[in-house]
């Protein structure tokens, strides 16, 4: 696979799922001019999250069957229908209903990461999902960052304009460079679907799926609920500044990116573990969120440096273990990662409006905890 192919498919990536994730540093905003109560924003992430859910059962699964070059396409042309909803939402039920489109079509996310693997060599298909997967992280960080600066400048609605016309874009581009990817499958709908729930009885999967769900709620849980606290007592940061704190976490992700060489290498148990015990201590260090900025930048980075890492390395095994079904394997592993994700989203803006940023910093370092164990049971 050619470099400039893996930047076009991280790239996809990162749009798709900064789509979902856009709304982050301007929850205030968006609730106050569409008359959502603070304790009740974090829907705005978790509606995406719920369509994602919806996109993961019904529509991955095809890409075992259809070209995933088209579905990559019409995916996305319909993840920028649904972020020009939202950006000229009237009312919030129309900003949740064009958030719950662009979350169910996100998913090209996962139906590029097959696309990734089927065309990936056995001995480069590790380092080539790290590079593409990066692009997820980088979205969901990078989505901060983008929509904070918009923010300041034109409000948030034009941060939701312009990812519209980047995912349009993209769904031109695809169509147009990337190698088609022809399924020849006659297995019916029906069956395909069966197989992606049966998957859910395996004990390897299993495993690595509660790995996500957990992690990926220790994620949810920092940045869904990051913005409350920077622009509050004592720092009172701006939709730029709080945007900013994506820059670290680019970093960490950036970082990350090289990541699969390792599980290309043989070294993906010992990596993992490391990455486990950089991500509880990346949660003592945003705990001090309350009387400093540079320590929790830090642990930001290092939050999702370890995450990335944790991520790759549960892809690389579940598209070797599952290597003739991996859109059914990629799609059913990621809903994990949706219901995690959903969970951290609404969980922390509830508990930081009764226990504050502390009751949020422990509900991350738990659910970190919580997945350090799933892991190790799974090895036992």
């Amino acid at each position: 696979m050619g470099r400039g192919t893996k930047l076009l498919l991280a790239v996809v990536c990162g749009v798709a799922v900064a789509g979902v994730y856009a709304g982050q540093p301007v929850l205030g905003p968006m609730g106050d001019e569409l008359g959502v109560p603070r304790d009740s924003v974090g829907w705005f992430v978790a509606v995406g999250q719920l369509g994602y859910l919806a996109g993961l059962v019904l529509l991955v699964p095809l890409g075992d069957r259809l070209d995933r070059r088209r579905l990559i396409a019409g995916h996305l042309g319909l993840v920028a229908a649904g972020l020009a909803l939202t950006a000229a939402a009237p009312a919030a039920w129309a900003a949740f209903a064009g958030l719950a489109v662009a979350g169910v079509f996100a998913v090209v996310v996962q139906t590029t990461v097959a696309y990734t693997a089927s065309l990936s060599p056995p001995a480069e298909r590790g380092r080539n999902l790290g590079v593409v997967t990066s692009g997820v992280v980088m979205g969901i960080l990078g989505a901060r960052v983008v929509t904070g600066t918009l923010a300041d400048l034109g409000g948030w609605r034009g941060s939701y304009f312009a990812l519209s016309g980047a995912a349009a874009v993209l769904c031109v581009l695809c169509l147009g460079v990337l190698p088609a990817d022809s399924r020849t499958g006659t297995e019916p709908y029906g069956r395909i679907i069966r197989s992606f729930f049966g998957l859910f009885a395996r004990p390897l999967f299993l495993g690595r799926g509660l790995i996500a769900f957990f992690l990926f709620a220790s994620f949810g849980t920092l940045w869904s609920g990051l913005a409350l606290p920077l622009a509050g007592e004592p720092w009172h940061l701006s939709e730029t500044q709080i945007g900013l704190f994506g820059l670290a976490g680019l970093a960490g992700a950036g970082g990350a990116a090289r990541s699969g060489r390792w599980g290309d290498a043989g070294h993906a148990g010992r990596v993992t573990g490391i990455a486990f015990v950089l991500l509880l201590g990346s949660w003592l260090a945003i705990g001090t969120l309350g009387w400093s900025l540079v320590v929790p930048i830090l642990g930001v980075l290092v939050l999702d440096f370890a995450v990335q890492v944790v991520h790759v390395g549960n892809q690389h095994v579940l598209t070797t273990a599952f290597a003739g079904r991996t859109s059914t394997a990629i799609g059913a592993y990621m809903v994990f990662y949706s219901l995690g994700s959903a969970f951290g989203a609404t969980a922390t803006t509830a508990l930081f409006a009764t226990a504050g940023w502390v009751g949020s910093t422990g509900l991350g370092a738990g659910l970190a905890c919580a997945a350090l164990i799933t892991w190790l049971t799974a090895r036992g």
